[in-house]
């Protein structure tokens, strides 16, 4: 996240040929955790392989329980991080997968957002540590 001079920005991906999502806008890194490998660890590698940028200061937003029960892997469990200061500039590294980044003000997101990710910008500076997206209650 950056203070852009109309308010807060985040930096967000336009997904291009990947299976999940195509053509939506997202979280620009973003990714799995691998095995051995903590959910911070997991996010600082995403920002250098799919960023380039290094020495990130993240901060711990919340965690979200989400299900999509037409999706072949219909449950997942996500963290999201924000920072505030790196090092380098943010740039495609994986354009085949990466269309274009964009800098957008929290209240004027992109058209179509992955729906999830959507409602977590939407948390954004909240209390709340734990969201849940998709359940019917």
């Amino acid at each position: 996240m950056r203070d852009g001079d109309d308010g807060p920005e985040v930096l967000l991906q336009l997904r291009q040929g990947t299976p999940y999502m195509d053509g939506h806008w997202a979280a620009a890194a973003a990714g799995h955790v691998e095995r051995g490998e903590t959910a911070y660890a997991a996010a600082h590698r995403e920002a250098v392989e799919e960023l380039g940028i290094t020495d990130i200061d993240l901060r711990f937003e919340f965690t979200m329980q989400r299900t999509a029960h037409d999706a072949p892997i219909d449950e997942r469990v996500d963290f999201f991080f924000t920072a505030r200061s790196w090092a380098g500039e943010p740039r495609i590294v994986e354009p085949e997968k990466c269309g274009e980044l964009r800098w957008c003000r929290l209240d004027a997101l992109p058209h179509p957002m992955v729906p999830h990710e959507a409602h977590a910008i939407a948390n954004l500076g909240g209390d709340q540590r734990y969201l849940v997206h998709g359940f019917d209650h």
